[in-house]
């Protein structure tokens, strides 16, 4: 689970605000959120970055996106609109490095972000 913020919130060493847990996914509200609702969606298993999964993550890159887009609907965020994002190493804003897609939604997003 590595020894990232994240393994420890895994490991429910660090509390968090925990809305969907499988097998494979764990997602919580991110604690500086950018938007009205901001929740992170982690592997259990540790991947430091996108640059780092291989093709036999690809099933586990997925899941991570189909229970993004399925919590989006179970919440209500679906018809407005959401934005899923994956930051990746420094320059692409990543500050914790344990592979996450973030979930935005509830205002209006605008391209390019900046």
């Amino acid at each position: 689970m590595g020894d990232t913020l994240f393994g420890k919130i895994i490991r429910r060493e660090i509390p968090a605000d925990i809305v969907y847990e499988d097998d494979d996914v764990l997602a919580f509200r991110d604690i500086n959120p950018q938007a009205p609702v901001h929740v992170l969606f982690i592997p259990k298993r540790a991947i430091a970055t996108l640059d780092d999964a291989q093709p036999s993550d690809a099933a586990l890159l997925g899941t991570l996106l189909l229970a993004a887009a399925a919590y989006a609907r179970n919440e209500g965020l679906a018809k407005d609109g959401y934005r899923t994002v994956i930051n990746c190493n420094d320059h692409g804003g990543q500050t914790v490095f344990h592979l996450h897609v973030h979930l935005l939604a509830g205002r209006q997003m605008h391209w390019p972000p900046g």
